[in-house]
């Protein structure tokens, strides 16, 4: 595969950083992970942990090129939730470690990603937002019935509530698998935390991808300054992963 694949993970103005950022890859496969540990609950940076690496086991456990993508993507995240649920046994229900996620797997020119709660996945292609997850939260639903426009979704006083995530309850929470979709050259895949993507607009993504031709890591690296400078003093921690495929 001929890839190029970059990281950042920065804490912002929060006292400690709760997100982990996984990227795994050999020559038939590429698993991009980014982890959410929820703030305001206990121990979420272990529970970021815990649910990052479950997801990369799961990854390194299944031969590649993975025979069943979309059944690889559902059961992994089943793992990495049970694993993140043990963390909270014997506690209340308020304090158990949650977290929310959002994975993707590049295979054979195709890519196929999942996600639970409000951590998002982009995909780019020619300097404009292809495709985007709807996050499982109080204001994509009032925006998916009309309520408020797209325009009202970062100032909304509910943008931080998630309707589901990994962890808490045991019950397995509702996660949203993509189909297939066929990458061409040049295309990006961009995976964040809501740290990133509330604080930056469609266009700045846009022109993140654009950028990114003389450089992924440093235009990911710029990426996640801007946006923790655009909510400075009060940022939360700001994570993405990032792959430009670049085969024909």
């Amino acid at each position: 595969m001929q890839i190029e694949t970059a990281d950042v993970s920065l804490i912002g103005h929060r006292e400690e950083n709760q997100d982990r950022v996984g990227i795994a890859a050999d020559e038939h496969a590429v698993l991009l992970v980014v982890i959410d540990g929820m703030g305001g609950h206990a121990q979420g940076a272990r529970a970021a942990e815990t649910a990052l690496a479950a997801l990369l086991e799961a990854f390194w456990q299944t031969s590649h090129p993975i025979f069943d993508p979309l059944g690889f993507l559902h059961l992994a995240i089943g793992r990495a939730h049970e694993e993140v649920v043990k963390l909270g046994l014997g506690l209340g229900v308020e304090t158990r470690p949650r977290a929310t996620c959002a994975i993707c797997l590049v295979q054979e020119a195709a890519a196929y990603w999942a996600h639970v709660g409000d951590s998002r996945v982009y995909q780019l292609r020619q300097q404009k937002v292809l495709e985007r997850t709807r996050d499982h939260s109080h204001v994509e639903v009032l925006l998916r019935e009309g309520l408020i426009a797209e325009s009202e979704v970062h100032a909304h006083p509910m943008r931080n509530y998630v309707e589901c995530c990994l962890g808490g309850d045991a019950v397995l929470p509702e996660m949203s698998i993509s189909t297939r979709r066929r990458l061409k050259s040049g295309d990006m895949l961009l995976l964040c935390t809501d740290g990133m993507w509330a604080n930056l607009e469609d266009a700045e993504l846009a022109r993140f991808a654009e950028a990114s031709t003389h450089g992924l890591r440093a235009s990911l690296d710029d990426l996640g300054a801007r946006a923790v400078e655009a909510s400075a003093p009060y940022s939360d921690n700001a994570s993405a992963a990032a792959l430009r495929w670049r085969a024909a």
